[in-house]
């Protein structure tokens, strides 16, 4: 059975901004809700896949 993931944080820069994810701990890595509509449920990534996507945003990957 798949844990429920635990806890759930939003970034330090978003401050009293209500349209954010947050980022939970996952059984196998991390699973981001949307902080607006929590009920709507989540999804998962493996540690791999998290890693891989944090990598990318600091380097500016996803910049226009």
């Amino acid at each position: 059975m798949t844990r429920e993931p635990t806890g759930w944080r939003k970034s330090s820069r978003s401050h009293q901004q209500t349209a954010c994810v947050e980022v939970g701990r996952a059984e196998y890595g991390a699973a981001v809700r949307d902080t607006k509509d929590r009920a709507a449920g989540y999804f998962t990534t493996t540690a791999q896949q998290w890693r891989l996507f944090v990598t990318a945003v600091k380097c500016g990957r996803f910049e226009p």
